[in-house]
C-alpha cells in the first residue's frame, strides 16, 4: 500500500519539472557519457580488427620464425595445407645514400617479400602503380619503395639510388599504405619495401643475422582455423613456429586497446565518483527544499517508509533519465566523430551503436547514483516531523540506519566487482578503487581542516574586511567547503597523478638515460669483423666504453619438462623469443645472486644464468630446468646460477646466458654498445657502417623519441579521460555555486546595508573562490603527487621527482575554476535591493 501511495506522490512531485536537478542530471549523465563513449569507440575497433582480421594478418594464418627460413618440411606443409602462400622476411637495416659528397644513413624497418605479395589487400603507392612494376627497378638495379618520413630524412626523390648493406636500390615511389601494416608492431624505423631475392648480395641475410620470417597463407572456404592451429602445433612443436590467424589479426594491437580501453573506462568511474559528490549534493540540497511538502505529509500521517520510497522512486527516475541521456550521448559521439577517429586509428574500426558497452556504462551509472543518493535520502527516514519545519537535515545523524550503510556497502561492493569482472583487470581496478577511496577520503579531511584553517583566520584577520568576509563564508556550513574540495580536488587529483606518471615515464626515458645510456647500439656485427669493429673504437678519446657479446634468440617453450606458461603464466620473459648470449667466464661488472659460474672450457650438460629478478617473478629456483628454442632446435638446460642485470641503463641486459659448448654450432652475430660523446657518435657511424654495411646501428636516441612519442599518446588519451572528471567537478561547482546563491543575497544586502561598497563585497566572493580553488588544488596536488609516486614506485618500478610545471598547472587550474564558478553566480547578489531582501527573510 506505502509503494502505491509513494508512486503516486513521486508523480506529483515530478509535475514540477527538473528545476534542482540539473546539476545532477548533468553529471550523472557526463559519467555515463565518457564510459560509453570508450566502450563504444573499443567494441568498434574490436569488431573492425575482428572482421578484416585477414586483411590486417595479410591472410588467414600466418607461421612466424625466429632468425630463420622455413624448412621443407615445413614449406611442404604450408603447400599442402593452403591456397597460396607468401613469404615475408622483417628486419631492420641502414639505409644509405650519398648526394654531394655527403653520406646519410637512416635506420629502417626492411620488408622483403616475394612475387605473391600482398595475398589480401593492396599495397597503395604514390604515384600509383603496381607493387610487381615498382619492385621491378630500372636500369639493372632492383626497385624499393619507402615511407615519406623515410624519403624525407633521406632528401630522396623518385629515381635515386640508396643501398641496403652492399645492395644498391633505385626508389620507385612512395610507400602510403601496407594493408598488413598493422600488425607487424612497434618499428624503431620507417618502412621500406623490397623483394627478397633482391637481397641475395646483400649480406644482410647472412645466418645468425637477425631477422623473423612470416608465411601468410590463403586457406581453402570453410577451414576450422582452430583445427588448422592445433595440427600445425602438434606438427611442428618445438621448432619455434608461432601462430596467428585471422581471428586476432593484430594481436598486439588488439591487446594494446582493450589494456588502453579498460584503464580509460577506470579513469571514467573516477568522473563518475565525482559525479557522485555532485549527485548526493543535489539530493541533500532538494530534500532540504522539501522541507514543508515533507512535514506535511508526516502531519498527515504518512510514515517513515512511504517518505523514503516516495522520494527513492522520484530520484530513481531521474536517476534514470539521466542515465538514458549519458547512453544515448555516449552512443552517438563517436558514430557522429566517426570520420575524425577513424583518421587517427592505424587499425579498421567499424562504428555503430554496441548494445555491450552501453549496458556496461548503464550499470556502473545506476550503481553510482543508487550508492550516493541512499545516503541523503535514508537520512530523511529519522527525521520527526516537528523538526523538519525547522530545518530538513541538520537535526539527524550523520549516519543513517544500519541496514542503509549495509545497503551502501552492497552497492559499493558491487561497483568494484562489475568494473573488475568487466574491465577484464582485476587488480587495476582495486588499484584504482583504493586510490579513489584514498583521494577521497583525503579530500574529505581536507575540507574540514579548511574549515577549521578559515575560523581561525577570520578572527585575526581584522581590518582587512574582504578577507575576514572570505574566510567567515568559507568556515560557515552554507558555503559548500566540503562540496569544492571534494568535487574538483577529485578530478584534479585524477589530473595530477597523470601529470607526474606521464612526466616521470618521460625523465625515466629521455631525461635520465642519456648521462648512463649507450650512443648506438650496433647488431649483426660478424664474429670476423669484430677485430676491425674493435680496432675503430680502442683508440677514440670519444669513446668512453664498448660492451660487446654474441646473440642469438631463443623462445623458452618449457620450464621442468611443462609447458613454461602453465609454470609462469604471461610473464614478459615468456612472450616472444629474448636474447641468449654465451661466455666463458663471469663477465666484468655481472654479480652473481645464488650459484656459481660454470668453470672455463666446460663441455657438460648445458647450464644457464638466469636473471635474477625475473626468475623471483617467474617462480624459478636452482636446479629447474629450461627448454629454449635456438633456431628451431630445442636446447634443455639447467639453472646453475641467479645474476643482477640492470636493464634500466639502456645497455646490454640478456636474461639468458648459457656456457659456450650448449650453443657450439648455431650461427649467430654479435651486438655491441658504444658509448660516446655526442659530438662524435656522427663520424663513429660514418666509419662502421662505411666499412662494415651489413650492421645495424640503432641510435638510442632516435629510440627513446619514437618511445617518447607513444607516451604522449598515452597520456593524452589519459587525460581527455581526466578532462571529463574536470569538467563534472566544475559542474559540481556550478551547482554548489547556485545553491548558494540565496546566501550570497542575504549576506550582499547585510553588508551593503551596513555601507560596504560592491566592488568590496565581488572582492570578498572573488577572494573566497580563490582561497577554495587554490586549497582544492594543493590538497588535489598532495592526493595526485601520493597517486603518481605509488604508480611509478610499485608499477612502472622508476624513480620518482616532482614534476613542477605540471604541479603548479593544478593549483592555477583550481582556482582558475572556482574563480569562474563563483563570479557567475557573483553579480546577481551584488544587484538585488537590501530591503526587498532583509524584508523578504524577515
Amino acid at each position: 500500500m506505502s509503494l502505491q501511495l509513494a508512486a503516486r506522490l513521486a508523480r506529483r512531485e515530478l509535475r514540477g519539472g527538473l528545476r534542482g536537478f540539473r546539476i545532477f542530471l548533468a553529471c550523472l549523465a557526463l559519467g555515463v557519457a565518457a564510459i560509453a563513449a570508450v566502450g563504444s569507440v573499443r567494441a568498434a575497433i574490436e569488431a573492425g580488427l575482428r572482421q578484416e582480421g585477414a586483411a590486417l594478418l595479410g591472410g588467414d594464418a600466418e607461421l612466424e620464425f625466429t632468425y630463420r627460413f622455413a624448412s621443407d618440411r615445413e614449406r611442404e606443409w604450408m603447400k599442402g595445407t593452403a591456397l597460396n602462400a607468401s613469404e615475408v622476411v622483417d628486419f631492420r637495416s641502414m639505409a644509405v645514400t650519398e648526394r654531394a659528397g655527403q653520406t646519410e644513413r637512416a635506420l629502417t624497418q626492411v620488408k622483403a617479400v616475394d612475387s605473391a605479395y600482398p595475398l589480401v589487400g593492396q599495397v597503395a603507392l604514390r604515384p600509383e602503380i603496381p607493387l610487381a612494376e615498382a619492385l621491378a627497378g630500372t636500369d639493372g638495379l632492383p626497385g624499393a619503395v619507402m615511407e615519406r618520413v623515410l624519403v624525407d630524412r633521406l632528401g630522396l626523390a623518385t629515381g635515386d639510388r640508396f643501398r641496403l648493406g652492399t645492395q644498391d636500390f633505385i626508389l620507385t615511389a612512395i610507400l602510403a599504405h601496407e594493408p598488413d601494416g598493422a600488425a607487424d608492431g612497434f618499428a624503431l624505423g620507417p618502412r621500406t619495401l623490397v623483394m627478397t631475392d633482391d637481397l641475395a648480395a646483400s649480406g644482410l641475410l647472412a645466418p645468425g643475422t637477425l631477422f623473423s620470417t612470416k608465411y601468410r597463407l590463403v586457406l581453402p572456404e570453410g577451414t576450422d582455423l582452430a583445427a588448422t592451429e592445433r595440427q600445425a602445433r602438434a606438427e611442428f612443436h618445438g621448432t619455434g613456429m608461432r601462430w596467428t590467424d585471422a581471428r586476432n589479426g593484430a594481436p598486439g594491437i588488439a591487446s594494446f586497446v582493450d589494456r588502453l580501453g579498460a584503464f580509460l573506462i577506470l579513469v571514467g568511474l573516477s568522473g563518475l565518483a565525482v559525479g557522485g559528490v555532485g549527485v548526493s549534493a543535489a539530493v541533500r540540497a532538494y530534500l532540504a527544499g522539501k522541507t514543508a511538502t515533507i512535514a506535511t505529509l508526516r502531519t498527515l500521517g504518512a510514515d517513515r517508509a512511504t517518505i523514503f520510497q516516495t522520494y527513492f522512486l522520484q530520484i530513481g527516475a531521474l536517476s534514470g533519465l539521466g542515465i538514458l541521456i549519458g547512453i544515448f550521448l555516449g552512443g552517438a559521439a563517436p558514430l557522429l566523430l566517426a570520420p575524425l577517429i577513424e583518421a587517427r586509428l592505424p587499425v579498421p574500426a567499424i562504428f555503430t551503436f554496441y548494445p555491450a558497452p552501453l549496458a556496461e556504462a548503464a550499470l556502473y551509472g545506476g550503481l553510482t547514483a543508487f550508492l550516493f543518493t541512499l545516503w541523503p535520502l535514508a537520512r530523511t527516514e529519522d527525521v520527526r516531523a516537528a523538526t523538519l519545519f525547522r530545518d530538513a537535515l541538520s537535526s539527524t545523524g550523520y549516519v543513517p540506519r544500519a541496514r542503509y550503510v549495509a545497503l551502501a556497502a552492497v552497492a559499493a561492493a558491487l561497483l568494484v566487482g562489475s568494473a573488475a569482472w568487466l574491465s577484464g583487470s582485476s587488480w587495476l581496478t582495486l588499484w584504482t578503487t583504493g586510490g579513489i577511496g584514498g583521494a577521497l577520503t583525503i579530500l574529505a579531511l581536507s575540507a574540514l581542516l579548511v574549515r577549521f584553517l578559515a575560523r581561525a583566520g577570520a578572527s585575526l584577520s581584522r581590518g582587512r574586511p574582504p578577507l575576514r568576509w572570505a574566510l567567515a563564508a568559507i568556515s560557515g556550513p552554507r558555503e559548500g567547503a566540503a562540496s569544492v574540495v571534494l568535487s574538483l580536488g577529485l578530478g584534479l587529483s585524477v589530473l595530477a597523478a597523470v601529470g607526474q606518471i606521464d612526466g616521470n615515464l618521460r625523465n625515466a626515458i629521455s631525461g635520465n638515460l642519456p648521462d648512463i645510456a649507450p650512443s648506438y647500439f650496433f647488431v649483426d656485427i660478424q664474429k670476423d669483423q669484430m677485430p676491425g669493429f674493435s680496432a675503430r673504437l680502442e683508440g677514440d678519446p670519444a669513446v668512453s666504453r664498448v660492451d660487446s657479446a654474441p646473440m642469438l634468440r631463443g623462445v623458452i617453450t618449457r620450464i621442468n619438462g611443462r609447458p613454461a606458461r602453465e609454470v609462469a603464466g604471461d610473464h614478459w620473459v615468456l612472450q616472444g623469443d629474448r636474447g641468449v648470449t654465451y661466455s666463458e667466464a663471469l663477465p666484468d661488472k655481472t654479480r652473481l645472486t645464488a650459484g656459481s659460474w660454470w668453470p672455463e672450457d666446460y663441455a657438460g650438460p648445458p647450464l644457464i644464468s638466469f636473471a635474477a629478478e625475473e626468475a623471483e617473478e617467474m617462480g624459478l629456483k636452482l636446479g629447474d630446468t629450461l627448454t629454449i628454442n635456438v633456431l628451431g632446435r630445442d636446447i634443455t638446460a639447467e639453472i646453475s646460477s641467479f645474476r643482477e642485470v640492470d636493464f634500466s641503463t639502456a645497455g646490454m641486459g640478456f636474461v639468458l646466458s648459457m656456457n659456450p659448448a650448449a650453443l657450439a654450432g648455431a650461427p649467430h652475430s654479435f651486438i655491441a654498445t658504444v658509448y660516446a660523446e655526442e659530438a662524435a657518435e656522427a663520424a663513429i657511424l660514418r666509419d662502421l657502417a662505411g666499412s662494415f654495411p651489413n650492421i645495424t646501428a640503432i641510435r638510442v636516441r632516435d629510440a627513446i623519441d619514437r618511445v617518447s612519442g607513444v607516451l604522449a599518446g598515452l597520456a593524452a588519451a589519459t587525460s581527455y579521460g581526466a578532462g571529463v572528471s574536470l569538467l563534472t567537478g566544475f559542474l559540481v561547482l556550478i551547482g554548489a555555486a547556485a545553491a548558494g546563491e540565496t546566501a550570497r543575497q542575504y549576506e550582499a544586502a547585510v553588508l551593503k546595508t551596513l555601507g560596504a561598497e560592491r566592488r568590496r563585497i565581488l572582492f570578498s566572493f572573488a577572494l573566497r573562490a580563490a582561497l577554495l580553488g587554490a586549497a582544492a588544488g594543493i590538497v588535489a596536488l598532495a592526493a595526485g603527487l601520493l597517486g603518481g609516486w605509488a604508480v611509478a614506485t610499485y608499477v612502472f618500478e622508476t624513480g620518482f621527482t616532482v614534476v613542477w610545471p605540471s604541479a603548479l598547472g593544478i593549483i592555477f587550474a583550481g582556482i582558475a575554476v572556482t574563480l569562474a564558478a563563483g563570479l557567475l553566480f557573483a553579480w546577481r547578489p551584488l544587484a538585488v535591493r537590501p530591503a526587498r531582501v532583509l524584508r523578504a527573510s524577515d
